[in-house]
């Protein structure tokens, strides 16, 4: 096998270990929205304690992160399906120039937490938050869902790497 054939498999590789990521995501996203939704019954439970600082809690969120651009008419969800579509495919687009596969990895958790959540908004108008961690009164991050916590871990674990190789760069200049 020639170099240059070596090379191209070992970016398959890659390419597939980060849509295989996207994949088990939302899998994960889709599959854990229909448990809390169906066997649980939280949308008529509303919550369901769990532990003292984590509970179920049926939310639906018409907005993006953080309740932003809340899309109050179907125009304005239809333009978020849009947004968060054209992100999902830049990020298909980097999982194929990728050449590590950590951080295809990484992109293939984002990939696929906002395909979660596009699909939940393309059904029926929201996505559906249900994953409340607070300590008391004190609720450190908004109700989210596991696309939500993917799209969040693969972000992190980028910027980190980013963070990493940069360093290494630098002590390799040193």
């Amino acid at each position: 096998m020639t170099e240059k054939a070596i090379a191209s498999d070992s970016r398959n590789k890659i390419r597939v270990a980060g849509f295989l990521a996207a994949l088990i995501a939302l899998f994960c996203d889709q599959f854990s929205k229909y448990y809390v939704a169906h066997p649980l019954h939280l949308p008529e439970r509303i919550e369901i304690q769990i532990l003292p600082i984590f509970q179920l809690k049926w939310v639906l969120n018409y907005g993006i992160s953080m309740g932003f651009l809340t899309a109050g008419s179907d125009v304005g969800r239809w333009l978020l399906v849009a947004l968060t579509a054209a992100i999902a495919l830049a990020v298909v687009i980097l999982i194929l120039r990728e050449k590590h596969f950590s951080s295809a990895m990484a992109l293939g958790l984002v990939l696929g937490g906002a395909i979660g959540n596009i699909t939940d908004r393309i059904r029926s108008g929201a996505v559906v938050d249900f994953l409340d961690l607070h300590f008391g009164n004190w609720h450190p991050f908004l109700v989210f869902n596991v696309a939500d916590a993917a799209i969040s871990c693969g972000v992190v674990f980028l910027i980190l790497r980013s963070l990493w190789s940069k360093n290494e760069d630098d002590n390799k200049a040193a």
